[in-house]
């Protein structure tokens, strides 16, 4: 099955369903289709139909189910991010095993949700996401912890000498950092620092470059395991 809708109103969050099963796919649609100015604008049974609706209507938002027949959602998020790199991909699964954690965030995902998922947490996660926020359940938080090595040791050490990666960090930059741990997108954090949007995307650029990390969850997960925030 493959359905596609398409409005164009600049008011709405455009959302794609990609979802195998039938009755999952109708109660998300209409859950969300409930939400205000959320819209559901297509949806698939399989990656392949998916990717076909994604290319052609560009949504803001896609809703990924990781068990998918043919091609999984690990690979499909990474041809989304291919195909409308402008997509924010939610992955919204029943599998919280930690291999698939990372697997979805190295894909290109912005967030991981499980279906037991509140609808109102739903609905704030695809208006964050949409944002260019990231957000993890909080039942798979640890799996991304373990993105980064544990630690040698697990002496305390004093706060000039917790962390290289923090010494480079410039005073602004490191607002921006303790605004990207808590979720908040380009666009928030520009209006909390009173800035362009532009600027606070150089700098959130600069903090991925200087902590070595290539997205904005792993700079997160870094700045709260080691303690630079």
């Amino acid at each position: 099955m493959l359905t596609t809708t398409y409005e164009q109103d600049t008011g709405l969050i455009n959302v794609v369903i990609v979802e195998d099963y039938k009755l999952t796919r109708v109660g998300l649609r209409s859950t969300i289709n409930e939400f205000e100015n959320i819209k559901v604008v297509g949806e698939a049974e399989d990656a392949i139909k998916g990717l076909e609706i994604i290319q052609k209507l560009k949504p803001q938002v896609v809703l990924m189910d990781l068990g998918l027949p043919e091609m999984n959602g690990i690979e499909a998020t990474q041809k989304v991010k291919e195909l409308s790199p402008d997509s924010k991909v939610i992955i919204l699964t029943s599998h919280d095993r930690e291999e698939e954690v990372l697997a979805a965030l190295g894909s290109g995902a912005s967030a991981y949700c499980l279906k037991d998922i509140d609808p109102k947490t739903l609905s704030s996660v695809i208006r964050n996401v949409a944002k260019g926020a990231c957000w993890l359940d909080s039942a798979v938080a640890q799996a991304a912890l373990n993105l980064f090595p544990k630690p040698e040791s697990t002496v305390l050490q004093h706060s000039s000498d917790i962390s290289d990666a923090r010494a480079q960090l410039t005073e602004r930059e490191f607002e921006v950092l303790r605004l990207l741990v808590k979720g908040k997108s380009n666009t928030e954090i520009a209006k909390e620092l009173i800035v362009s949007v532009h600027t606070a995307k150089a700098h959130v650029c600069s903090i991925l470059q200087k902590l070595c990390v290539d997205d904005r969850v792993q700079a997160a997960v870094k700045a709260i395991k080691e303690n630079i925030i």
